[in-house]
C-alpha cells in the first residue's frame, strides 16, 4: 500500500507537465509505472472532469479536459 501511495504521489506531482499528452499515451506510461511498482490488480480509466467525483486521479490529459483514474483491487 505504501508503494501505491508513492506512485500516486509521484503521478500527481507530474500531472501538470503531462497535461498536454494524449490520453492513450499517458495511460500507457502510468500503466507501466503502476506495474513496475508491483501493483497487480488495478484499473486505469479515462474520464471527463465532471465524472471524477471522489476517485483517485493519477493523470490529466487532452489539455486538462480529461483525467485518468486509478482503482486498485
Amino acid at each position: 500500500m505504501k508503494m501505491l501511495m508513492a506512485v500516486v504521489a509521484l503521478m500527481l506531482v507530474a500531472t501538470p507537465a503531462l497535461a498536454r499528452k494524449s490520453c492513450d499515451e499517458l495511460k500507457a506510461e502510468i500503466d507501466a509505472k503502476v506495474k513496475a511498482n508491483g501493483v497487480k490488480v488495478y484499473t486505469l480509466t479515462i474520464v471527463t472532469n465532471d465524472q471524477v467525483g471522489d476517485q483517485k486521479v493519477v493523470g490529466s490529459c487532452d489539455g486538462g479536459s480529461r483525467k485518468i483514474i486509478l482503482k486498485v483491487g
